[in-house]
């Protein structure tokens, strides 16, 4: 049964009209009235609909950007093409003012619930959610029920940089063996409709399967993976990628992939330091090492140096992203690079609205395979 207006002013102890007074922003409340009205808000996952929707409707000047970490350029370059989206023409007229506000998660999937409400409570015109989602049921259930109430309020919402919503759910319930979804957990359905949860994905398999197809074709057969965390669904899908390439080129030894994969705690540096000492304890006839991203792949490199190894003569290694220090690395990074840039202009103007929403609510951007100077064929009987 739908939470009304009134089980919200029962759980907080005050009037329907005192209820209607917060949600609309309009009137004055005190604060301890508010902060318990808000309380129930969040305690009962009450969604404005019917007519209480147009007071929820009546949007703030408010684009929040949700990113993992600032200070990283895969996050800031996005960002940054979002917020440049404010200036400029839309496809009916010029672009509508907006503040932009960048909230940085930390990577805390709690963090990121947080934000929701108070963009929900300041009534965000849109939303653009950057970055790999978090697996986990809990979250995911919590995610689509903050993002059901933005909707309901008529904000636009774009993922940018991981999967619509459905992909995440149906691998949630292959992990689980089952189908059932509950209606708490079931997610918003992407559409081309204002409002609704729209995406601009990355290729991430496709990448991944394009980097090892390359260590192949070199004459690699011990290909080590740095990954990043297990819990995130970039992860998971590189991985995905990297052991299909794997298959294609003769078989797959699930046990053998697994010794040859080490999850670490980021997307750092000292990830891919860590990642690699455990690595080579692991499989010391390692000749090439895939990293989670660029800046993995510079702790990757730091390893190998001070374990006395070569790159690329000894140990072959390649990032992911071609984020802006890639080229300049030493040696220069061998990567895949995807349009941050475009990704995040085109995450802007649909959260904008200046651009008119895809058919099917996604957006796919390609990958390019670039070949540097930090991968090259295995040394003799590697």
């Amino acid at each position: 049964m739908a939470v009304t207006l009134a089980d919200v002013a029962a759980r907080a102890g005050v009037s329907s009209a005192t209820v209607s007074r917060v949600l609309s922003g309009n009137y004055p409340v005190a604060d301890a009235t508010r902060n318990r009205v808000l309380r129930a808000v969040d305690e009962l996952e009450y969604v404005v609909n019917g007519p209480a929707s147009a007071l929820a409707a009546a949007s703030s000047d408010l684009l929040g950007i949700l990113v993992n970490d600032i200070a990283d350029p895969f996050f800031g370059i996005i960002a940054s093409a979002v917020q440049g989206e404010l200036e400029g023409r839309a496809y009916g007229g010029p672009v509508p003012q907006k503040l932009a506000v960048v909230c940085n998660t930390g990577g805390s999937p709690e963090r990121e619930l947080t934000y929701l409400t108070l963009l929900q409570r300041q009534r965000a015109a849109a939303v653009v959610l950057t970055g790999g989602a978090v697996e986990d049921p809990e979250h995911s259930a919590a995610l689509a029920t903050r993002l059901r109430r933005l909707a309901a309020g008529g904000t636009r919402i774009v993922l940018c940089g991981r999967p619509p919503l459905e992909d995440a759910a149906t691998a949630r319930e292959a992990r689980r063996g089952t189908s059932k979804r509950t209606a708490s957990s079931a997610p918003v359905r992407s559409q081309g409709a204002a409002g609704a949860v729209l995406t601009v994905a990355f290729d991430n398999r496709g990448g991944a399967h394009a980097l090892t197809t390359h260590l192949l074709t070199l004459g690699h057969r011990h290909i080590g993976y740095v990954a990043g965390p297990a819990e995130r669904t970039t992860t998971r899908h590189r991985l995905e990628g990297h052991r299909a390439a794997l298959e294609a080129h003769g078989g797959l030894d699930a046990d053998r992939a697994e010794r040859l994969t080490v999850h670490g705690g980021g997307y750092d540096r000292s990830s891919g330091y860590e990642g690699t000492r455990e690595l080579l304890r692991r499989a010391p006839e390692t000749t090439a090492v895939l990293a989670a991203n660029d800046t993995v792949a510079l702790g990757v490199c730091a390893a190998l140096r001070e374990m006395g190894l070569r790159v690329p003569q000894d140990v072959s290694v390649a990032g992911f992203d071609d984020l802006p220090f890639s080229a300049d690395a030493s040696p220069a990074l061998t990567t895949v690079r995807l349009p941050l840039h475009e990704a995040g202009a085109r995450a802007g103007q649909l959260a904008l609205g200046t651009l008119p929403p895809p058919q099917d609510g996604m957006a796919a951007m390609g990958h390019e395979l670039v070949v540097r100077a930090s991968t090259a064929p295995p040394r003799a009987g590697g």
